[in-house]
């Protein structure tokens, strides 16, 4: 048997002999550069030569004494058994045919890049990693920059006792795999230069929420371990599958991480070292659109080649300015989850807020808070704590699997901590900043991570429900049911609810939370006379030079992540409405905004949208929409026009979109209006003629038709949706929308808190319903039922 195998004559079928890490190197090495796809050549040193190591120094029968008797759930005993296998190893020679194979490939590698010594990665590969459902994720070692040939046969005995780290020892124990049957083979290949460039992660679906739809690349400067660890926060870019295929650069989302150190080649002897991160340079992305749909285009092809979404590992060559994927394996947590069965965590009540960062997953858990700050304290851990630390990395893991939850002050939602508390079902929040100084250990907390991307600790106990819905089976009723969604973060998640789409996206949300600037003040920007109010845009707007481009951006990206969530049933987008008090509370507002008595019935909605005080603000939405549909690919969107006062408004606003190159009918594009005011019912057939049809805004429609201020609780036992004047009301609408044969569907809270008000909605004939996300499931049994009675 081969001791050494080079990349070209390494498939995926060699397992057994070089393990799933370096398998999967040469199954792309040997199959998709023809693709184009460039991974740096090496070679395997395979398991057989790692059993000829431990034969010849007689470790194999040593390791199975010490592993007697062994308990992995006790530390210490874990810690003594794992340290002894390690040293045994460490001491043991390799043999001197094996030694002297090892030099020889070595300097055929060095010689094909024209090096005396080449720096090489040195990564292990045991034969039972990377397969679905056991990732052994930095479970073994892998030593960057190694150079030199008495360096490297350092570093591959470095990697054979790695097979014996505590944290792999726990892992096997863990997933039943026995240790003596699991081989470590290593993988040497050229290391990449991107100690003076980037690197980083991707995955083929959104890591959080299985969402297939998109591919996820994390990217920071220099070598790719401090992304994989957790110790920066890095950029996150989003792509959109289905519209890349079609040759759309469609990067849905692009977040600036804060990337403030790089690992970088070390001095003086040593392999790697940190460092410091200029702030301009931190400031800016690390990859180019260009490169990120590159990519993106890649990581397509490599899932397409197994068949299965992957994780990968990615870097750019400071020197030559290439791409390389470095590694590939099976994402092992996402892609394992039942499809058929829905939890929903649902926090009732919240205590005090302690601290909040990125969530990973999206349960509940509570327990007492164990500050561990060291992997050396970790048997001070108890079993049903909730771990508090500043980052993790595989040595932790003999802990966090004993965990009820995991905060961090560091990492993202690719870091250590992140990945294993997918694989354990825990909830988990990363990047909090400052957890370790805000929690103390042994008080109560609650780990909330409910709420879409954000993660929030809670102090004491809290109150949440959990519904576990079973879709197996489940019907579409014959009425479309939609959703009502808000935030982006939530999307991905949602889509996994059957639904026919999202009949109200809301464009506020997406500004309250991502952009938080008025767009008068980024259009007018340069004027700006309050140099506060400068600075603080300029620090929310980093790496945009034209400040309309970031709102334009921002906007378009939010929207296209809920378009993709739900490709390629249709979305329906509202354009802002806020009202003049809350324009006012985002940044620089205001200077733009009138006071009013009433806002509620003030300048909102469309008289905003053609009026000369807005009417550019008005166009940087629109040329988000255009953007989000011509440029990215998202031609499931359609727009709906709120508060739209006559026929005659709508005629103006329509004229005002078609000005800013966003026009009714062109590329397929459909225009709502929002019938949500008395005239709109009166008029029906009137603003037909001008829209493609109705979205009925059950909340404000009430309001204005029996003159209550919704806002005021003393006012609500008068009357609600259900009332005879609304209900007429919107049996009126849904009947001039039949007769001419355009879309009618509601929005409004009703039908989510009304189960009576969706059987009327449905006996009228309308075409859609939209609900919010917890209340689909059961008004789509509901509508089942009611469907089903009127067919008898």
């Amino acid at each position: 048997m081969k001791n050494i195998i080079w990349f070209k004559n390494i498939t995926i079928k060699n397992i057994p002999e070089v393990g799933g890490k370096t398998a999967s190197l040469g199954e792309m090495y040997s199959k998709l550069s023809r693709h184009g796809i460039t991974i740096p050549n090496g070679f395997a040193i395979t398991a057989n030569a790692y059993r000829c190591f431990l034969e010849t120094n007689g470790l194999d029968k040593k390791i199975r004494e010490i592993l007697k008797g062994l308990d992995s759930h006790k530390l210490k005993n874990l810690q003594e058994r794992g340290r002894k296998i390690r040293e045994a190893i460490l001491a043991g020679a390799l043999p001197a045919d094996l030694s002297q194979e090892i030099i020889s490939s070595y300097r055929e590698l060095s010689q094909e890049f024209e090096k005396n010594n080449a720096d090489v990665a040195v990564r292990s590969s045991a034969t039972a990693e990377d397969l679905p459902g056991a990732s052994f994720a930095g479970q073994q070692e892998t030593y960057l920059n190694v150079s030199g040939e008495k360096g490297l046969l350092l570093a591959v005995k470095k990697c054979f006792a790695s097979l014996y780290t505590d944290r792999a020892i726990s892992y096997r124990e863990d997933k039943g795999f026995g240790h003596s049957k699991v081989y470590l083979s290593v993988a040497v290949q050229k290391m990449v230069r991107s100690d003076k460039a980037s690197s980083g992660i991707i995955f083929t679906i959104d890591p959080d929420t299985g969402f297939s739809g998109v591919v996820v690349i994390d990217s920071s400067w220099g070598l790719g371990e401090f992304v994989v660890q957790g110790e920066i926060i890095p950029d996150e870019f989003q792509i959109f599958k289905a519209a890349l295929k079609k040759g759309y650069p469609a990067i849905i989302s692009k977040k600036l991480g804060t990337k403030e150190k790089a690992l970088v080649y070390g001095k003086g002897g040593k392999e790697t070292r940190p460092a410091g991160v200029p702030l301009k340079k931190r400031k800016q992305f690390t990859l180019s659109d260009k490169e990120i749909i590159q990519l993106a285009k890649w990581a397509v092809k490599v899932e397409e080649h197994y068949k299965k979404p992957m994780d990968l590992e990615w870097a750019k060559d400071g020197q030559s300015g290439k791409l390389y994927i470095l590694q590939a394996r099976p994402e092992t947590v996402q892609s394992q989850r039942d499809a058929l069965v829905i939890e929903d965590y649902a926090l009732k009540k919240a205590g005090e807020l302690v601290v909040k960062g990125v969530a990973v997953g999206a349960k509940i858990a509570e327990g007492k808070a164990n500050i561990i700050k060291s992997a050396k304290e970790i048997g001070k851990f108890r079993e049903g704590e909730i771990l508090v630390t500043t980052m993790t990395d595989p040595d932790w893991e003999p802990i966090m699997k004993i965990a009820s939850a995991i905060v961090t002050d560091k990492g993202s939602r690719t870091s250590h901590a992140a990945i294993v508390s997918r694989e354990l079902g825990i909830p988990c929040i990363v990047g909090t900043g400052d957890a370790t100084r805000k929690i103390k250990s042994g008080e109560q907390i609650t780990v909330d991570c409910s709420n879409g991307r954000d993660g929030f600790v809670w102090r004491g106990k809290t109150e949440w429900l959990v519904k576990r819905y079973e879709l197996k089976g489940l019907k579409r009723p014959e009425t479309k049911i939609m959703m009502n969604i808000g935030s982006p973060s939530e999307a991905y998640e949602s889509s996994f609810i059957p639904s026919d789409g999202v009949g109200l996206a809301r464009e506020e949300f997406i500004i309250a939370s991502e952009i938080r600037i008025h767009p008068l003040a980024l259009i007018n920007f340069a004027k700006l006379k309050d140099k506060k109010l400068k600075k603080q845009i300029e620090a929310l707007t980093s790496g945009f030079k034209n400040k309309k481009d970031f709102f334009v951006e921002k906007l378009s990206e939010g929207v296209a992540q809920i378009a993709a969530a739900f490709y390629p049933r249709p979305i329906i987008v509202r354009f802002s409405d806020f009202k003049t008090n809350e324009y006012a509370s985002l940044l620089g507002g205001r200077d733009y905004e009138p006071e009013e008595e009433n806002p509620m019935i003030g300048w909102r909605g469309a008289s905003r949208y053609y009026d000369p005080r807005f009417k550019e603000a008005f166009g940087l939405e629109c040329r988000a929409i255009k953007r989000a549909r011509e440029k990215l690919g998202l031609t499931n969107i359609i727009v709906m026009v709120p508060f739209c006062r006559t026929p005659e408004e709508g005629r103006k606003v329509l004229e005002t979109m078609a000005g800013f190159g966003l026009k009714r009918g062109e590329k397929g594009l459909k225009v709502y209006v929002m019938a949500e005011i008395p005239s709109n019912v009166i008029l029906a057939d009137a603003f037909l003629d001008i829209f493609d049809g109705f979205s009925i805004g059950s909340n404000d429609l009430t309001q204005l038709t029996l003159g209550i201020d919704r806002d005021n609780a003393g006012l609500a036992g008068i009357g609600n949706e259900e009332n005879e004047a609304v209900k007429k009301s919107i049996a009126g609408l849904i009947a001039a929308a039949k007769k001419k044969k355009k879309y009618s569907g509601i929005c409004g809270q009703a039908p989510s808190d009304y189960p009576d008000f969706a059987d009327f909605l449905v006996e009228k004939g309308i075409e859609s319903i939209s609900l919010n996300p917890d209340s689909v499931l059961k008004t789509t049994l509901a509508i089942l039922e009611k469907e089903k009675r009127l067919k008898k």
